[in-house]
């Protein structure tokens, strides 16, 4: 990778006319400034796919099982294309089973420690409760490992819709300059501030500079790799509008205009959600327990309490109970501003 954060900044081509659409020009300009070698920079070096240590035990492991098994999971392969976790299926698939495996072993050590020790005091609950560690410890592995691409992929579309309103209206932006839709998924990808959709217009003008594909295909390829709905309905009517003529002016204005709108309408709902969660804060982790403490002395003073010991509860509703709630309702209102 290029220093200084620019992949695509180092990269030298003839002429900037290269960076229009190929569809849009000439047979002549097409093999004139078509796919061609490009000179990199003395600091940039291929990024590879490089696997953990365990992982590379996992592959030489089960991988000629895998290939031999010919196992094929497209869902998986999507996945993991989706959240940009750079291993293949095979790889991730071996990874799977060996962590599966070594955690069915480390539960059934673990049952039979539980079986031994707990048995004296449990009696026969010793061994269901080891028996259902036997069986859900690599259960639950296995499902977290299988799940994790496709929540990675869903964390990443919900980043890349995010931003998709402040990146269109850059996008639009340039596009009232006049500037070439290549350029402008090229000026995109070197703006962090928009955080996935940047990383996303990088492989365009990876597609595009690099690879020599037309910025119709390249877009194609970009619609059927991203993991947001919203960016791949964005892409495919960039696409339509080009092969039919259209003008992308005013579509970039619409989506922008429609983006904001969203934007705006879930704004609107997250501050009344956060109204709602003010209001239950303050009966719930105010009010209650404040009422709750009120009473309970009154009782224990009223003897209503049948003679027992009021203290243990108060403690346990002032050390338990009130930041309890306190923690609930601050990771609810986290989770609602990352929204």
């Amino acid at each position: 990778m290029a220093e200084g954060g620019d992949v695509f900044g180092g990269f030298e081509f003839k002429d900037e006319s290269y960076l229009s659409s190929k569809r849009a020009e000439s047979t002549d300009k097409i093999k004139k400034f078509g796919p061609h070698m490009t000179r990199l920079p003395k600091s940039a070096v291929p990024e590879y796919l490089v696997l953990t240590p365990y992982q590379k035990f996992c592959w030489k492991t089960l991988g000629p099982l895998v290939k031999e098994k010919e196992v094929e999971d497209e869902d998986l392969e999507d996945h993991l294309l989706q959240a940009r976790m750079k291993i293949r299926v095979e790889e991730y698939i071996a990874y799977v089973w060996m962590s599966t495996i070594l955690a069915a072993v480390g539960g059934l050590i673990t049952g039979v420690l539980m079986a031994m020790l707990l048995s004296p005091v449990l009696g026969s609950l010793s061994y269901l409760l080891a028996v259902v560690s036997v069986l859900l410890i690599p259960m639950a592995v296995y499902m977290v490992l299988k799940m994790a691409p496709s929540s990675k992929a869903n964390s990443r579309g919900n980043k890349i819709d995010k931003k998709l309103s402040d990146a269109m209206s850059f996008i639009a932006s340039m596009s009232s300059a006049n500037i070439n839709i290549d350029q402008i998924f090229k000026e995109l990808a070197k703006q962090p501030i928009y955080g996935e959709v940047s990383e996303e217009a990088k492989l365009i003008t990876r597609d595009t500079e690099i690879l020599g594909i037309d910025i119709l295909n390249a877009l194609e390829r970009a619609a059927s790799r991203t993991p947001s709905d919203k960016f791949r309905e964005f892409l495919q009517g960039v696409i339509t509008t080009s092969t039919s003529g259209g003008q992308l002016k005013p579509y970039f204005k619409s989506k922008m205009e429609e983006y904001q709108d969203e934007r705006e309408l879930m704004v609107h709902q997250n501050m009344e959600t956060l109204g709602m969660l003010a209001e239950s804060f303050v009966t719930v982790v105010v009010a209650f327990p404040l009422f709750l403490v009120v009473i309970m002395a009154i009782m224990s003073l009223m003897g209503g309490l049948g003679g027992g010991n009021p203290i243990p509860v108060l403690y346990a509703i002032v050390g338990l109970m009130i930041p309890g709630s306190q923690a609930g309702f601050i990771a609810i209102i986290w989770l609602i501003n990352q929204e």
